[in-house]
């Protein structure tokens, strides 16, 4: 029986007339914006339904409209179209100013509409977009109506582990608007974006900031260090501009150190844009050790990455984390359990999640959502793969990737999410297809993603179906003993492993359905396997080239409870400090290794 009632711990922090208030793109960051989440008139039509006249109830936003949080709770059909409006006000703005209408994301296919007018649409679950709707607003109250369709697990679009019938590692799918909504009003000389590179080499910071109006303007950069300017000069629009850190800190999970960021733009000696950003200066990279062993750089320095698979499901908001808070509490319980890496599986977060890890310092591992015609088969995606054949991916058919157009759009995302996350320094990996779940061409992937980001590394097909690209030699394994594969110039890296399960009966989504590889009957006995599967399998291939593993996973997902906490968050399965133990176990056998070298 599904406990249909489950609620995390933070369900009665969550602030139902303005929930997750935060600012929601810390890279980018003006003190001039107005959250439009809370609640919205919502109605459900058939798909080829119009702007809608009349509405059903309430819903809340962002929480997908499945979501308890949202206040509804209801299952969005592929053939229907989920209709929203609010209203809202608008200040006077003068000549010189635009609106700009933000979507943290939208799950999967919105229509936008202001005072009635369409101001444009968008394709896609998981990246923010944006409108200019200066023309169709007015000063003082103004509608907003949003259209959204989603396909879920019947079209071939990336969704990750979304269903329309969910059980073992399939999970409810989230609808609709699930990231904050928001406008500002900016200067029409304003930042668009502003990307940055760092190189500890060149002891140096290349800054690029994105404008499209550039007529006479001046931009002043500050570079603080805490409370003290290391930085302070102007630079141009739309082409890197190189700039020396003295004595750079660089950035680690053991000293997390952010620059932060001022930049005003002028006209005239008067200010038009001010923004606030921040960056992290480090480098990762894969270098041969003296052993020979291929091993994982940071900042020069060999370093053992031990993770946890991170899927960003909660059982109140689902893709959306409830409050800010949830997402910090996830990242330090994992870093207080002695983790330096968490690896978000095939779903792209909320841009604060990011600027969390940033700060806090926890490597990430991001996925690409995969998606494809359907789920992979079990011949293809377990059984093949453990008696070691892999299946070269241009057999296009059997992967369930033979729209061309799927394939089209799944690069054209991929490209997108690097673009996106690309500022973030936390992040390391990135990682296009997860167990041949619509994999297609990886090892040209593999390039193209180089190509596009240099500065970090890629895990081309994690799991199954090695291509022989990308960086990493990556397994999966939950059942049979992990051995190292053959040795190749790749690193070694187990990318998911572990999954043993425990049903918390008082915090269990369903005691009597759930799933797991291998179960265990009290916290007792599941931290004694942990502890053994670390000892005996993980530890001896470290001086074999191991270097990074990922265990499954931070906390159980509806059926699925191979967790280290429960759904809600309310228990740590095992003792923090016997994970803790374990894990520095881990990391001083690797710093050994690599002394004795």
């Amino acid at each position: 029986m599904l406990n249909t009632k489950m609620k995390s711990r933070y369900f009665g922090a969550v602030d139902i007339e303005n929930p997750l208030p935060e600012y929601p793109r810390p890279q980018l960051q003006r003190e001039k914006w107005q959250s439009l989440n809370g609640y919205y008139d919502y109605c459900i039509r058939d798909i080829e339904s119009i702007y809608p006249d009349e509405f059903t109830g309430k819903i809340i936003v962002p929480y997908p409209i499945e979501s308890k949080l949202s206040g509804v709770g209801q299952e969005l059909l592929p053939t229907k179209k989920l209709w929203y409006r609010r209203t809202f006000s608008l200040p006077e703005i003068n000549a010189d100013e635009r609106v700009i209408l933000h979507f943290g994301a939208v799950d999967y296919e919105a229509e936008v509409y202001i005072n009635h007018t369409l101001v444009g649409k968008h394709i896609g679950g998981y990246l923010p977009f944006s409108f200019d709707i200066t023309p169709q607003v007015k000063q003082g109250e103004n509608e907003l109506i949003v259209g959204v369709i989603d396909p879920t697990d019947t079209f071939d679009q990336e969704r990750g582990k979304q269903t329309l019938s969910s059980g073992g590692i399939w999970y409810t799918a989230s609808s609709g608007i699930w990231q904050t909504v928001w406008y500002e009003i900016v200067n029409e000389a304003a930042l668009i974006d502003l990307l940055v590179k760092t190189d500890i080499d060149t002891k140096s910071v290349k800054i690029k900031p994105i404008i499209s109006d550039m007529t006479d303007l001046k931009i002043n950069i500050m570079i603080r260090v805490q409370d003290r300017i290391i930085i302070d000069q102007y630079i141009r629009a739309n082409i890197w501009n190189e700039i020396t850190i003295p004595e750079p800190i660089l950035w680690s999970p053991e000293t997390p150190f952010l620059y932060s960021i001022r930049l005003v733009v002028s006209r005239d000696d008067l200010i038009v844009d001010e923004v606030e950003s921040y960056f992290g200066m480090r480098k990762i990279e894969v270098k041969q050790d003296t052993s020979g062993h291929f091993r994982i750089y940071l900042n020069e320095q060999p370093i053992f990455q031990s993770g946890v698979l991170d899927q960003g499901y909660y059982p109140d908001g689902l893709l959306c984390p409830p409050t800010d808070q949830a997402m910090i509490d996830d990242i330090t319980t994992m870093k207080n359990m002695g983790f330096n890496m968490l690896r978000k599986h095939v779903k792209i977060e909320p841009a604060r999640w990011y600027y969390h890890c940033d700060r806090i310092g926890m490597l990430v591992w991001q996925d690409m959502p995969n998606g494809g015609s359907g789920r992979p088969n079990n011949l293809l995606a377990v059984v093949l793969p453990n008696i070691g054949i892999h299946i070269k991916d241009n057999r296009y058919r059997w992967f369930q990737r033979e729209s061309e157009n799927g394939k089209s759009r799944f690069e054209t995302n991929l490209k997108q999410m690097i673009q996106f996350l690309g500022f973030f320094p936390s992040i390391v990996v990135w990682v296009p297809f997860n167990e041949g779940w619509g994999q297609f061409d990886a090892r040209r992937i593999a390039k193209l993603v180089k190509e596009i980001d240099p500065t970090r590394l890629v895990d081309h097909a994690s799991g199954w179906h090695d291509q022989k690209g990308g960086d990493l030699a990556s397994i999966h394994r939950y059942i049979l003993k992990i051995k190292k594969p053959r040795k190749n110039s790749r690193v070694f890296v187990v990318s998911e492993f572990g999954g043993y399960s425990m049903v918390d009966h008082e915090h269990a989504y369903s005691p009597e359905a759930s799933f797991g590889y291998r179960q265990y009957q009290d916290s007792g006995t599941l931290e004694q396997a942990i502890k053994k599967l670390y000892e005996e399998q993980i530890l001896p291939l470290v001086p074999k080239g191991l270097s990074a593993c990922v265990y499954t996973q931070l906390s159980d997902v509806e059926l699925e409870v191979n967790g280290l906490m429960t759904y809600d968050r309310e228990v740590i399965k095992i003792n923090p400090l016997t994970m803790k133990s374990i894990n520095s176990r881990l990391l001083a056998a690797f710093e050994s290794n690599d002394e004795q070298q």
